[in-house]
């Protein structure tokens, strides 16, 4: 049996992952399950990066050991994957005791092969905490070319690995394998990077803890990258004692593909292939960069506070609604536009009126008008006689088999949808409701609804990589006599539907949803997640932190909730300008009431001066109504306005969070008259 092993990123385990970090881990479960249908054997590795400065200054905010911290977000990470239905074989956490020894073992690994690899000397630079990039070798202020936030200035002893020696053998691996980066013009860009000349770059820090110890010199800990990057072997059984565990690493390394999005391009394409190189260890097959997937035209990001959520999405419409959309709307390989709206209509129009109607339709019949059983003269004429919807269903699974194994998702999907529209036009050309009107007409009937079941069952098997939950409810209701990720997708022949099988009426597997009470649930199930945001690890400090209520004021954040994207409030500095953008004024409750529906919101009338403003907080778990009548409260007032279960909120009840989570409101204790702006 061949062997097939890919990786998604490992993720940062500072923040709750949201669509687009789900994205790529969809993808890479698509490809898993594509492989195994073809006959491979598949390793899938994910897994949590879990060392750095965000992580060390996240946790000293919240009062609590890193450890605990990375302890709690691993656990989200593997909880939506789980909810996501992702079938990975392996979970890395680079805290683990396996990781620490197989990067150590690497660095050892190093030295002998290559002793002039790593050199120790001092460095001074701009360095970007968020991205873990050396941005600059300067002490002039810089900003970081992938975020923008202004770099921080490093002076330190490091170890360092001499990247500029391997400039000419990484311009000879491109040459040798022109297929290595994928898509082109990513490789392109790779080929330029290294082109214009490469520098030494450091791979280890003294001024973080939280890290692995260099071997021999506990003084440093490894630099994020060189022990992130070293997961994908560690997550498989490099340098692990316990020989099935090494047995494993043996059968499956060198990677067939790393996942990733494009931003983190360089480090898997220059810097992992030089590490390995310096190692004399065998290079991954493919690097393969996907784009982003933006929202509104940005990219996710928690600052700018344009995040979609995978789990409000999945509760509402399923977790085949999620997977189809982000993979028949999005270009592989280039950026995709994520949009609640168009996700809704693709579930109606694709699933709700496509697979789930002909499902619905085609089995309904069997089962009232043939009592659910073909014979086999019914079956033997159904063969002999549906040529042409044969010929339809084996050329495009041909070419979907050929879509998949370029990753080309949207392309597959399309072809298999085409199927599933010729089907439709079969059974309105045909009209077996009519035949099944006469008797003599029974053969013919059964022949065309045998056409749209075996079809069907055809449609599934292509299906099921991307769409796996309904796929396997419909093939339960075909009867089939193994799983349908248990068939051979590269075997595929039509006509596989035996006679004598029992066909049961299915359950609706996409029932059509109300675009608008759809959306609202969506959304009000989002801003229940930004307001809980990630919950530390109960903490023995109880003080409180200022912080915001969630955008529109759904629930108060907890304290300190640590953020990937947005700078930390504490050692992170913005510009004055930054602070200016945001307007806070006192404002009057005139009037409050709680929101039906809705046990943590409650409706404000707030008068700011010259004007009263309708805005929804979530801090009824804190306050009564009809205690807040009258009491002064900062609001953030130039927030674009959003609806939070109907009701429109305009503006942003500014409140403070207990180790508990309960929301306490900011106020003052001196008179501070109504609409005073705050500085």
């Amino acid at each position: 049996m061949e062997k097939y092993y890919l990786t998604t990123p490992i993720y940062y385990a500072n923040s709750r992952p949201h669509v687009g970090s789900a994205y790529t881990t969809i993808v890479c479960d698509v490809i898993a399950r594509y492989k195994r249908m073809c006959g491979y054997e598949v390793a899938y590795l994910t897994g949590t990066d879990e060392h750095g400065v965000n992580i060390e200054r996240a946790a000293e905010k919240l009062s609590i050991t890193p450890q605990q911290l990375v302890d709690k977000n691993q656990q989200i990470f593997r909880d939506l994957w789980k909810l996501l239905g992702i079938q990975y074989t392996d979970f890395i956490r680079t805290t683990s005791p396996e990781h620490a020894r197989a990067v150590q073992e690497l660095i050892r690994l190093t030295r002998q092969k290559s002793p002039q690899a790593i050199e120790k000397r001092r460095y001074e630079g701009r360095y970007c905490i968020y991205d873990n990039l050396y941005v600059s070798d300067s002490a002039e202020p810089a900003h970081c070319p992938i975020c923008n936030r202004p770099a921080e200035l490093i002076s330190e002893e490091n170890y360092f690995f001499r990247l500029s020696d391997y400039q000419q053998k990484l311009l000879d691996l491109y040459e040798r394998q022109p297929d290595f980066v994928q898509p082109d013009f990513r490789f392109n860009e790779v080929k330029s990077f290294v082109q214009a000349g490469l520098k030494d770059v450091s791979i280890s820090r003294m001024s973080i803890k939280w890290g692995i110890p260099w071997p021999d010199d506990p003084d440093h800990v490894f630099y994020v990258w060189y022990d992130a990057l070293t997961s994908y072997m560690s997550g498989i059984g490099f340098a692990d004692p316990d020989p099935a565990r090494s047995g494993k690493f043996e059968r499956f390394w060198p990677a067939d593909v790393h996942m990733i999005g494009k931003e983190i391009i360089r480090f898997h394409a220059v810097y992992w292939p030089a590490f390995l190189m310096a190692a004399d260890l065998p290079l991954p097959k493919r690097i393969h960069a996907h784009g982003w997937l933006l929202f509104e035209q940005e990219k996710m990001s928690k600052s700018k506070g344009n995040v979609a959520y995978p789990e409000p999405i999945v509760k509402v419409l399923g977790n085949d609604a999620l997977r189809y959309y982000l993979l028949r709307e999005t270009v592989f390989g280039q950026d995709g536009n994520f949009s609640r709206e168009a996700l809704i209509t693709r579930y109606n129009a694709d699933l709700a009126n496509g697979l789930g109607n002909l499902a619905s339709r085609t089995l309904t019949m069997i089962a009232d008008y043939l009592h659910g059983t073909f014979s086999i003269d019914e079956w033997d004429a159904a063969v002999k006689s549906n040529l042409q919807l044969i010929r339809i269903a084996n050329s495009a699974a041909a070419q979907v088999k050929k879509h998949y194994n370029r990753f080309d998702f949207s392309s597959a999907l399309e072809a298999i949808w085409s199927v599933i529209g010729e089907v439709d036009q079969f059974l309105t050309v045909e009209k077996p409701w009519t035949k099944a009107k006469n008797p003599e007409d029974r053969q013919s009937l059964a022949v065309v609804l045998y056409a749209a079941a075996e079809t069907l069952r055809f449609v599934c098997v292509l299906a099921h990589p991307v769409v796996p939950e309904a796929t396997q409810k419909i093939w339960a209701a075909l009867a089939q006599p193994v799983a349908v990720n248990d068939v051979r997708i590269d075997e595929l022949i039509w006509g596989e539907l035996k006679p004598g099988t029992r066909i049961s009426k299915p359950e609706a597997v996409f029932p059509r949803v109300d675009k608008k009470e759809t959306m609202e649930r969506v959304e009000a199930m989002e801003q229940e997640i930004r307001g809980e945001g990630t919950k530390a690890p109960a903490a023995e400090s109880s003080a409180a932190a200022a912080t915001p209520a969630a955008t529109g004021g759904t629930s108060a954040a907890p304290a300190g909730a640590p953020t990937a994207a947005a700078p930390p409030d504490g050692a992170a500095k913005i510009a004055i300008d930054d602070f200016a953008k945001v307007e806070l004024r006192v404002g009057q409750v005139k009037s409050a009431e709680k929101v039906a529906g809705a046990d943590k919101l409650l409706k404000l009338m707030v008068d700011i001066g010259d004007e009263v403003r309708q805005i929804v907080a979530g801090i009824a778990v804190s306050y009564q109504p009809d205690e807040l009548v009258g009491r002064k409260v900062v609001i953030v007032a130039n927030l674009a306005p959003r609806k939070l279960r109907g009701v429109e909120s305009n503006g942003m009840i500014v409140a403070a969070s207990t180790a508990e989570g309960k929301p306490v409101l900011c106020t003052f204790t001196e008179e501070v008259p109504v609409g005073a702006k705050l500085k």
